[in-house]
């Protein structure tokens, strides 16, 4: 989901640039922004109290992200962090709520942005709850395949590394790297030169 950044800009809307690991916002705190990746990425994660990340998603150029408590006045559910050098542009909550109200067709594509993430919960919930790796795995690299994510679209080549994989599944990236040895060898996916293809 995009709002045009000529929209947004006409709002008040302003552009933030991020350093690589600077957090944008944390877990538990209020949300005063709608938040857009203009350049850059990512990632949206829950920290254990020994510091281990669980992502929740991998944020691409042109995605919004933190964007629930902007409709429940709760406070964020997870950490928003930049991977890389980044930049951003962020509109003030109560100016993005005008927004969504004077332009429904805005409002109608967050429904559905807002059920497509969800959907996305219920099929991953339900498949993490399993005990195969290869499963796992599988169901993720079938579901980035299927929305044209994490998956470079040329050459098939996934966009992840071991150590996203492992954070993503909640599995030990040992664990990891041995699964896709064996859907290697049986043929489900390809390492060349220690890259990854579906």
């Amino acid at each position: 989901m995009m709002i045009d950044i000529d929209i947004l800009l006409a709002w008040g809307a302003t552009y933030k640039k991020i350093d690589a690991e600077e957090i944008i916002f944390n877990e538990n705190t209020v949300c005063n922004f709608y938040f857009q990746l203009v350049e850059g990425s990512v990632r949206w994660v829950n920290i254990n109290d020994e510091g281990k990340e669980f992502i929740q998603m991998l944020i691409e150029p042109d995605e919004c992200f933190g964007e629930l408590p902007l409709f429940d006045e709760q406070v964020h559910v997870a950490t928003a962090i930049a991977n890389t050098e980044s930049t951003i542009i962020r509109l003030h909550k109560a100016t993005f709520h005008q927004l969504i109200t004077e332009r429904p067709d805005i409002h109608f594509k967050f429904s559905k942005l807002l059920a497509e993430r969800v959907r996305y919960k219920f099929l991953t919930l339900k498949e993490l709850a399993g005990n195969d790796p290869e499963d796992k795995i599988s169901f993720l690299l079938n579901y980035f395949k299927m929305n044209h994510k994490n998956i470079c679209a040329e050459c098939n080549q996934l966009q992840l590394t071991r150590q996203q994989i492992a954070d993503m599944t909640g599995l030990r990236v040992e664990t990891v790297i041995r699964a896709m040895r064996q859907m290697h060898d049986k043929g489900e996916l390809t390492i060349k030169k220690g890259k990854v293809y579906c």
